[in-house]
């Protein structure tokens, strides 16, 4: 505890620089254009906007660390991180910025750190800490007095504990009389509340990239006494707790216990024999995929820690092999998971959670195969869990570029009862819930159905026509919305049989 609280002292404490008036002017400055980019309104090409003056302002102000070769990898990462938000902004796309940002800037400008652990350190600093430096940093650009100083320490707490009023007042309607009560509508008139927490998150969130910090490293030096070794730490889990006798017994019972569920996959999945009364394919596909995740993801735990390198059962010619067999049959098990959810989607038609289920699975088996890769090359853990962290970013990389609304919505579609003869039929409902994307699915659902819509579903894709216009605006454009316009133009051209207006 002692030491987490030091780390977090040395990380937010002000540390005096020439050029601090400047950067706080800077900072404001692009809070400001933050401001009239963002603030009520519609996010899209200009956050890519954003992003990139942010980069150049942070390049400016740190010239000096630059070094061409690590220049060239940072604007590579930044580049890769703007491409998924170009293409369409949400939740992942603006993760992957923001972690691409961070990234950028730390092999920009600090070359001290050269390994996984002392860079994922650095990067959980920087974003767990580097917002709060601003409070403590501003107050040097005004010649503070032992006042300022005193009003320094206490603005962090006060505006984080404004933060949690305002949240407990949304969640609770008692705080909310109680806020009430303190009539702030006298300061309200002239103040817009949302408006100045706006500015302070946004100088939190550009200070970081504006006036640079990594914590360097210190040389610790060990003088070495004469005299007997000091006993070392027992270490975290005791040789009589998972030594290699008791992995042993447990890898013989998981092998067994696990033969016994694939053996059931195997009768009633991949066999396709008929189940007992009253349980359908959809039932025991769901009953069963999300359970049998947990389980993989328990028996990849119990491996890593009773393979763990230097112990034990690494080097035994007995349960080295249980291992393989085990993590093989764990990876069957995960293809069972995705044959369960393949046969529930068939059914029940495809949703964003189900996507997300499919990812994660393969994910998982992927984890589980590059376990039985570590322990056979003789890995270290730092070494799996780098590999894992690579396969993630691809992942993610791939999903933001992946247009899932308009895959949902077409899978949907063309799975139907109307569509296909089997399967539920056409959720319209849903489709409208996907946005803009799914337009050219509606229209081939509408078609399906009889041809003739009823006015509410009229006016409620006439509704999301109009969101997809607004989303050709230059604020908020993307490519993906480009696209699909053009998708749009197209299709009403060959209805009209003329090419469409303006």
């Amino acid at each position: 505890m002692t030491s987490l609280a030091s780390t977090i002292v040395e990380e937010i404490k002000p540390i005096g620089h020439a050029s601090i008036p400047a950067k706080v002017g800077l900072a404001l400055v692009l809070a400001a254009l933050a401001d009239w980019l963002f603030y009520g309104q519609r996010i899209g090409l200009s956050l890519t906007l954003f992003a990139i003056l942010l980069a150049g302002v942070s390049a400016l102000f740190n010239h000096a660390a630059l070094d061409l070769r690590r220049a060239l990898i940072g604007s590579a990462v930044l580049v890769a991180g703007l491409v998924p938000v170009i293409e369409e902004l949400n939740t992942l796309s603006f993760l992957i910025l923001i972690a691409s940002l961070a990234i950028a800037l730390l092999l920009v400008t600090n070359s001290e750190t050269t390994g996984l652990a002392d860079r994922a350190r650095a990067l959980r600093n920087f974003v767990l800490l580097g917002p709060f430096r601003f409070f403590f940093d501003a107050p040097q650009a005004f010649n503070a007095s032992a006042l300022t100083r005193g009003i320094a320490r206490w603005l962090l707490p006060a505006a984080l504990s404004t933060v949690f009023v305002a949240l407990f007042a949304a969640a609770n309607p008692v705080i909310e009389q109680w806020v009430f009560l303190l009539n702030p509508k006298l300061i309200l008139q002239y103040v817009s509340v949302p408006r100045v927490l706006f500015w302070g998150l946004m100088l939190a969130l550009v200070w970081p990239f504006i006036h640079v910090r990594w914590r360097r490293k210190t040389n610790v030096t060990t003088a070495v006494a004469d005299g007997p070794v000091p006993p070392q730490l027992p270490p975290l889990v005791s040789v009589e707790f998972l030594g290699p006798s008791t992995i042993l017994r447990s890898l013989i019972l998981f092998n067994l216990l696990f033969a016994a569920q694939s053996i059931l996959d195997g009768i009633y999945l991949w066999g396709h024999v008929a189940l007992p009364d009253n349980l359908t394919y959809a039932g025991y596909a769901h009953r069963g995929a999300y359970p049998l995740i947990v389980t993989a993801l328990l028996a990849a735990a119990f491996v890593l820690v009773a393979m763990r390198p230097g112990g034990p059962a690494e080097k035994s010619k007995v349960i080295r092999p249980l291992v393989y067999l085990w993590v093989g049959q764990n990876v069957l098990l995960v293809a069972s998971s995705i044959l369960r959810l393949d046969l529930y989607v068939d059914i029940y038609m495809l949703t964003y959670w189900r996507i997300a289920a499919f990812i994660w699975m393969g994910l998982v088996a992927l984890g589980l195969i590059l376990i039985v890769t570590r322990i056979a090359l003789n890995r270290s853990n730092q070494w799996l869990v780098g590999v894992n962290l690579i396969a993630l970013a691809i992942v993610l990389y791939g999903c933001s570029l992946v247009n899932f609304d308009a895959f949902i919505a077409d899978y949907n579609v063309s799975h139907s009862r109307e569509a296909s003869g089997k399967g539920l039929q056409i959720d319209i409902n849903y489709l409208l819930t996907l946005g803009p994307q799914a337009l050219p699915a509606i229209d081939k659902a509408i078609l399906l159905r009889s041809g003739n819509p009823e006015s509410c579903l009229v006016s409620r894709r006439d509704r999301l026509v109009e969101q997809q216009r607004r989303d050709l605006a230059w604020r908020s454009w993307g490519f993906r919305s480009w696209r699909l316009q053009r998708r749009l133009d197209a299709q009403a051209k060959d209805q009209s049989g003329n090419p469409p207006a303006g």
